[in-house]
């Protein structure tokens, strides 16, 4: 499964009623809930990772995966617009990205 066919799978899901859409529910219930659902997720990953505990670490990621979507549906940002943003850090090194954008700031 790619991130594009999970992000087809949550539109679907999405449209569905709240009541019988884990997905629909969390979008309902606005950006701030999806924002802390991922962060809930992202530090689960985070302890699974530092533990060493490989299978969490696997489940964990595939959460934050998920919540990410979530947000980013929930918040009107196209998938697109952030492989878009990822495909334009490719043209230069890790390093020298961070360094333009530490120079913006």
């Amino acid at each position: 499964m790619t991130l594009d066919d999970l992000d087809l799978r949550l539109a679907e899901r999405a449209a569905a009623s709240p009541d019988e859409s884990y997905t629909a529910k969390l979008i309902a219930r606005g950006v701030e809930k999806c924002a802390q659902k991922l962060g809930e997720e992202a530090t689960e990953a985070v302890i699974a990772a530092v533990t060493g505990n490989q299978p969490e670490l696997v489940k964990e990621s595939a959460d934050v995966l998920y919540h990410l979507l979530v947000l980013l549906r929930a918040a009107g940002v196209p998938l697109s617009d952030v492989m878009a943003e990822l495909d334009s850090r490719t043209a230069q090194s890790g390093l020298a990205e961070k360094a333009a954008r530490s120079d913006q700031s």
